[in-house]
């Protein structure tokens, strides 16, 4: 791959990114801000919030509320590329420091999740290539079944069976190792259905090509097909899947999260909703945006370098050459 050309292509996505974080955060102040109905200044002057005069001239001298919008919005701006990400009207203290006072339990808890989910995804990929078939075929009905229980159905399963009744973990203590992973188990398993159909559809087309018939043939048993020839080209795709299945994690950790019992950004989205603490609102809306632009740019920025048949140029007879010498690579080996 030409340095030039990946660096090129590097530099659009990252100003893409970029594009897409800003316009995100402006959308969002736009909503809170502009619309009819402001909903700080009806915080602020709501009498049952017991605001005192000089907290609303603080919060409106902060915020700029008494100034043109185009000047609220580029302030704003400024303090957000400054990692200001405001403060909150109901504790007085920065959102930063909120947010941060809880995501490390939410980070560990998607991170969980997402090994959870990839690990499952494969077992069941390799299941269907692998086990004979009477239980081979049931493995494919498998994603179709988690996606169609709710994370917080299965949530509730495996509090009821492994907590209240097998006692595996305590209710009480949801931040211990062993909640922990049944949380995660709960998250993941729908995430999971979308990795595994991707790589079982790809698995099958991977399986029908020219160089596994001709490894088959030639008596290579089908795990080691499996591992040396069709997972990898098969995985590819799984990748982009996974990069667009971060927003669902963000958005299920929420719910986890709150179903559980755990401290993290969920308990916090739902304690801001209830005392309508904008700002934090806003903060969280807006992280979760860039959270997900920045795991979709480097999946963007990682997938040339992992699949050669990627044409940055967009030659499509390039592709189709390269495509070509990878398998009659794959086919040399195979006769090897």
């Amino acid at each position: 791959m030409p340095r030039r050309a990946y660096l090129g292509y590097a530099l659009q996505r990252i100003a893409q990114a970029i594009a897409v974080i800003l316009l995100a955060y402006v959308f969002t102040f736009l909503v809170i801000t502009v619309l009819p109905g402001d909903p700080v200044s009806n915080t602020l002057n709501n009498p049952e919030n017991n605001f005192t005069d000089d907290e609303v001239a603080r919060i409106i001298a902060y915020y700029g509320l008494d100034k043109p919008v185009l000047v609220q919005l580029w302030e704003s701006l400024g303090r957000f590329l400054s990692f200001d990400l405001g403060i909150s009207l109901r504790s007085n203290l920065p959102v930063s420091r909120l947010i941060g006072d809880v995501l490390g339990s939410t980070l560990v808890l998607a991170a969980s999740a997402l090994a959870v989910a990839v690990v499952l995804a494969f077992a069941i990929a390799y299941g269907t290539r692998n086990l004979p078939a009477p239980l081979a075929r049931p493995l494919r009905a498998f994603p179709s079944l988690f996606l169609s229980v709710p994370n917080f159905v299965i949530g509730l399963l495996l509090i009821n069976i492994f907590a209240f009744q097998l006692g595996v973990f305590q209710v009480i203590d949801s931040e211990g190792p062993a909640a922990t992973l049944f949380a995660a188990i709960a998250l993941g398993i729908p995430v999971s259905a979308q990795l595994a159909e991707v790589l079982i559809a790809n698995l099958d087309r991977e399986a029908r090509q020219e160089y596994a018939t001709f490894a088959t043939s030639r008596g290579l048993s089908r795990s080691r097909l499996f591992w040396r020839h069709l997972l990898k080209p098969s995985s590819l795709p799984v990748i982009t899947v996974l990069a667009l299945t971060i927003g669902e994690l963000l958005g299920g950790a929420l719910i986890t999260e709150t179903i559980f019992g755990r401290t993290g950004i969920g308990s916090l989205v739902q304690r801001s909703v209830t005392t309508q603490d904008l700002p934090v609102l806003q903060a969280v809306v807006v992280l979760a945006a860039v959270s997900f632009v920045v795991v979709n740019l480097v999946v963007d920025l990682l997938y040339p370098l992992l699949d050669p048949r990627v044409d940055l140029r967009g030659a499509p007879k390039r592709a189709r050459a390269v495509e070509e010498s990878s398998k009659d690579r794959v086919l040399a080996e195979v006769a090897r």
